[in-house]
């Protein structure tokens, strides 16, 4: 994972911080251009804070501080555990499902796990 993918992923964190995680989220993904392609440099990513009506003040300073950086990385060596080297990934039970799937793959998945 780049550098921008983590700024993004603790971006997305200090929104939460106002409620506004989804909604930070869902921008995010409708502004992305390609991995380190600049789409989500730490001043796009204040600058969507601000067209998103958050307050500047209380997300940049969470963004500069780091706030999210170490729960970012737990989270980046959780998902490096199970497997996951790319988008879309899926963790059921702690399996890595890799790939767009079908509702068919997740149920059979789920089944064999409920399995007795």
């Amino acid at each position: 994972m780049g550098d921008e993918s983590i700024w993004a992923a603790e971006a997305a964190e200090c929104a939460g911080d106002q409620d506004a995680y989804w909604e930070y989220h869902d921008y995010l993904f409708s502004h992305q251009n390609g991995e380190n392609q600049g789409a989500f440099s730490k001043d796009n990513l204040k600058s969507f804070a601000a067209d998103l009506e958050l307050d500047t003040e209380a997300f940049n300073t969470c963004l500069d501080s780091g706030k999210y950086t170490d729960f970012v990385n737990e989270q980046t060596n959780i998902a490096r555990g199970l497997g996951v080297q790319s988008t879309p990934t899926f963790a059921v039970n702690g399996q890595a499902v890799i790939g767009a799937q079908s509702f068919d793959t997740f149920k059979q998945q789920i089944d064999t796990l409920l399995a007795p």
